[in-house]
């Protein structure tokens, strides 16, 4: 009786956590490793914590007398503090700054060189001394109307009073060449002593200033300088483009070639609709590798110009919408940080999560490569319960790593895991591991090797996170980068992995610097949150992975990968045919060079198929096996149309040379091969469409063991009896016997680990394996190679006690063994049948006759062959060398008595040194057989 699903999983999982308890060291090294990559992120954020929280980055403190009265009171704030401090600082009430414009450095604004020749700009020299103006491209579908506005950008203004200067900039277009901030607490503008610019299409040599401002009480002297604009009409907006790229700050400022300061396209602008493209450079942003925080654009003092260009165009120069002040949100004081944990955590912690794909895979590609799956599905394992356990074990270990991960981060203290809500981690986590695993099973099918698996995995990982920490937060932070192509690239499992840590890491950043939370389930429908998109693709992928994985699985284990395999479930619903109609119609090569015994068995396997219910326990009906030449060479015929029927209490022998189709017979029998054509029958089950059925019922015993080495005897005993439904006392007492029958049960050696084991014992427990659970079919190849004589005649009564109740299909090199094992011998040659029949009907059809071996001198040979020929005239020389003869003496010509006294009458008349004669032996046969086969 077949193992039921349940059976089945729990034979596994016992298997699995023995294995995984052996394996401790490396689950040991596999969870130290996020704990000494979180430690050591805490000791960093630690010393970075110690030196954020020194007196030189607290809020600056000053003593005042505020009643006049010489008390001094300590009062805090960004006026008393340095650039290193104000960060820090509260500030209740926001300084109101002007809005600026972003100007070039006197140095980089856009001039002639040799290289370019863009019409219009000022000669080179303007830079030595610093008078360049600052160049404004435009461009449109008008070009009248775009002149005109451009016209209209900058406007003269007459003198301001300067004492109110928010009034006075909103008119003057204030500008800066430095680098923007990212708040607006601070202006670095009005801090690091560079000039403030008024743009105006010419400067008068009265038109640079100073003006002075307060910051709360304290006042500031800034130089006010003007800086001309210069409009420059392009043609199209692919001009503009291409100078603007020529002109891009490349790395550093050495680098930049001409400067643009803005540009802008008014497309189809008339006096009815106004829209217009603004081109700006976003070099100016206060960013770094170390800090992603982006820093304000300066965008706002160009969207105001142009379109008071364009109120001007309309209503006159007098209309104007003036823009006085930009200020932030009121801030209370905070300390400063730094996390560290969450600007690193996209990168170290997609490695720490992906640290499971090799361990998964390799564990996988062991069992591949040592084919244990396979010596597990031929022992009754089906697809699905190892499917479902393996899947479920390492979900299991799966999930308690992300877990242990989550808790452990949090525990420590890292914002990472503390401040992102704890349900959109682990849904995020959970979601990952489940196609993690999916793509360590679809791997497997590519890989038969485990240190290969290993390396290519462990390349994929550190490969990918290094170029998505390169390419994916500049893509993300690029509003103009497309979104599905992010979508597109995050279709590779670990870009949606290093997506989804980087919307977290975000969320987790912000919220500690603003000392709020991270990311909580209503963030994700922000459209700037890729964190919905990055779950959407990995369900997606899961859900469509996991089954083409198991298809995969399923069809490589069969050793055809094609779209066949797709409707093999169908066609088994529409074809439910009776064994006789099931028969391959192959045609009958080489039938007429058959010898009688071979034809009459493939008369028998013939009736045999047509018979409703067969008595036979194994029929091959016209097994051929043919695999296509290539490069030109020939195809090769493996085995050429072999039929065999066994009963039930029969040992069948196989024997042939190396090379004969002996393991590609076997192979196809117990369905590790799909045959070019014919069918088997184990059972009166085919072994092609109801395997699982057939495995239940079989033993193996391969040519190579097939053990895990970290497991012992009994535990392998106990795996394989369970998958053929043993349980309890019936279980222990079949592993016992099994262990005895072998000589592995006394002694320890049973307990003791299989990789300690010696070749011999390791071979006695292969044949204790196949024939545990009383199989009704059990397959042997080769099963004494490596004994000792005492442990090879052992393990032949083992075998002739089984065959009692089974049948047995037993290969071997030993005709010894043969002789004694087998009930029948079939001989393969160059993949045909040549015979078939028990050891003495071989041994009479093939040798019926005396081997006479004689020595003496060289020069006394043709004495020897005159005594042979008056023996038997027809006598056969099958070996000459040195004067050692050997002559085939046919039986029928010869008594034995009249050979010794040929001999005894010989050696009266010339030296005889030695000389035998023997019958003919098994040994003999497969000669004569193999040199027929290949002399025809």
């Amino acid at each position: 009786m077949a193992a039921s699903f349940w059976t089945q999983a729990n034979a596994l999982l016992r298997k699995n956590l023995i294995f995984q308890k052996r394996n401790r060291k490396t689950s040991i090294r596999i969870i130290v490793y996020p704990i000494i990559l979180c430690v050591l992120l805490v000791l960093i954020q630690s010393l970075i914590n110690n030196e954020l929280h020194k007196s030189k980055y607290k809020c600056g403190c000053t003593c005042v007398d505020k009643n006049g009265n010489g008390s001094c009171e300590t009062v805090c704030g960004i006026q008393y503090s340095t650039l290193d401090q104000v960060d820090s600082c509260s500030v209740p009430s926001p300084f109101e700054w002007p809005v600026l414009l972003q100007v070039p450095r006197p140095e980089y604004r856009a001039v002639q060189n040799s290289f370019d020749t863009f019409a219009g700009l000022p000669e080179k020299s303007c830079r030595d001394s610093e008078s360049c103006p600052a160049t404004v491209l435009f461009t449109g579908g008008n070009e009248s109307l775009a002149n005109s506005l451009a016209a209209n950008l900058f406007t003269n203004v007459a003198s301001s009073n300067l004492s109110d200067y928010l009034s006075a900039f909103s008119e003057l277009i204030p500008g800066t060449d430095t680098v923007s901030g990212d708040t607006q607490f601070i202006d670095p503008a009005f801090i690091y002593g560079r000039p403030i610019y008024t743009n105006q299409p010419q400067c008068i040599s009265n038109s640079n200033r100073e003006f002075s401002f307060k910051i709360d009480t304290v006042t500031m002297q800034e130089d006010l300088e003007c800086v001309r604009g210069l409009p420059l009409w392009r043609r199209s907006s692919s001009d503009v483009n291409d100078e603007l790229f020529k002109g891009y700050r490349k790395g550093n400022a050495e680098m930049m070639i001409n400067e643009v300061m803005s540009a802008y396209d008014f497309l189809e602008t008339d006096d009815r609709n106004f829209h217009v493209n603004v081109w700006y450079n976003s070099t100016y942003q206060n960013t770094s590798v170390w800090d992603t925080t982006p820093g304000l654009l300066r965008v706002l003092r160009s969207i105001n110009i142009v379109s008071n260009a364009y109120l001007q165009f309309l209503k006159g120069s007098g209309v104007k919408v003036l823009f006085e002040f930009t200020k932030e949100m009121p801030k209370i004081a905070t300390q400063l940080s730094f996390d560290f944990s969450s600007l690193l955590g996209p990168l170290f912690f997609k490695w720490v999560i992906e640290l499971l794909l090799p361990v998964i895979l390799t564990y996988l590609v062991y069992e591949k490569q040592h084919k244990l799956k396979i010596m597990m599905k031929m022992h009754g394992l089906e697809d699905g319960a190892y499917w479902a356990i393996s899947y479920a074990y390492f979900l299991l270990l799966s999930t308690a790593y992300v877990v242990f991960f989550m808790v452990f981060g949090s525990l420590i203290g890292l914002k990472f895991f503390k401040l992102n809500d704890y349900s959109i981690q682990f849904v995020f986590y959970f979601t990952y591991v489940n196609l993690q695993i999916v793509l360590a099973f679809l791997a497997t099918t590519f890989f038969s090797d485990v240190k290969t698996a290993e390396a290519i995995a462990y390349i994929y990982i550190f490969g990918t996170g290094f170029v998505g920490g390169y390419l994916l937060p500049s893509f993300i932070q690029d509003t103009s980068f497309p979104k599905n192509w992010l979508i597109v690239m995050e279709l590779l499992p670990a870009f949606s992995l290093y997506r989804g840590l980087y919307e977290l890491s975000q969320y987790s950043f912000s919220g500690d610097y603003m000392g709020t939370h991270g990311m909580q389930w209503t963030d994700l429908s922000d459209h700037l949150n890729g964190m919905k998109d990055v779950l959407i693709i990995i369900v997606a992928e899961w859900l469509i992975l996991l089954p083409f994985a198991y298809y995969i699985d399923r069809t490589a284990s069969r050793g055809n990968i094609s779209m066949k395999g797709l409707f093999s479930v169908l066609q088994r619903f529409l074809t439910k045919k009776s064994i006789s109609t099931q028969r391959s119609e192959s045609g009958k090569v080489f039938i007429e060079m058959e010898k009688p015994d071979v034809i009459r068995e493939r008369e028998v396997v013939e009736h045999s198929l047509l018979e409703s219910r067969t008595s036979h326990a194994v029929i091959c009906d016209n097994l051929k096996k043919v695999y296509s030449g290539k490069d030109g060479n020939k195809d090769k015929f493996a085995v050429k149309g072999v039929s065999i029927a066994l009963q039930s209490g029969e040992c069948f022998g196989l024997l042939g040379p190396n090379g004969a189709g002996k393991t590609s017979l076997i192979n196809m029998m117990i369905g590790l091969v799909k045959p070019t054509s014919g069918n088997t029958f184990v059972q009166g089950l085919n072994i092609q469409t109801e395997k699982d059925k057939v495995y239940s019922s079989m033993g193996v015993c391969p040519q190579n063991d097939m053990l895990w080495e970290m497991l012992t005897g009994r535990e392998h005993l106990m795996f394989y009896g369970r998958l053929k439904n043993l349980k309890g006392e019936a279980l222990m007492q079949a592993v016992a016997e099994s262990l005895r029958s072998v000589n592995l049960f006394h002694g320890g050696i049973a307990d003791k680990f299989v990789g300690k084991y010696s070749g011999g014992m390791k071979r006695r427990l292969s044949v204790a394996i196949s024939l545990i659970g009383d199989p009704k079919v059990v397959y042997m190849d080769e099963p004494s190679t490596g004994l000792d004589p005492a442990s090879r005649n052992n393990l032949w009564n083992v075998v002739k006690q089984a065959k009692q109740n089974r049948a047995i299909i037993l290969t071997t090199h030993s005709m010894e063994e043969a002789e004694v094992l087998c009930d029948r011998l079939g001989i393969i040659v160059d993949g045909s049948l040549q015979c078939i029949g028990n050891p003495k009907e071989l041994k009479a059809r093939f040798g019926g006759y005396y081997v006479l071996t004689m020595a003496t001198s060289t020069n006394e040979e043709h004495e020897v062959e005159v005594l042979v020929n008056k023996l038997s005239p027809n006598a056969k020389k099958i070996y000459h060398v040195s004067g050692t003869q050997k002559f085939e003496l046919p039986k029928q010509e010869v008594r034995i008595a009249d050979v010794f006294l040929a001999v005894k009458d010989a050696k009266s008349k010339f030296s005889v040194q030695a000389w035998a004669l023997s019958d003919t032996t098994m040994e003999d046969v497969f000669i004569k057989v193999a040199k027929e086969a290949g002399s025809i």
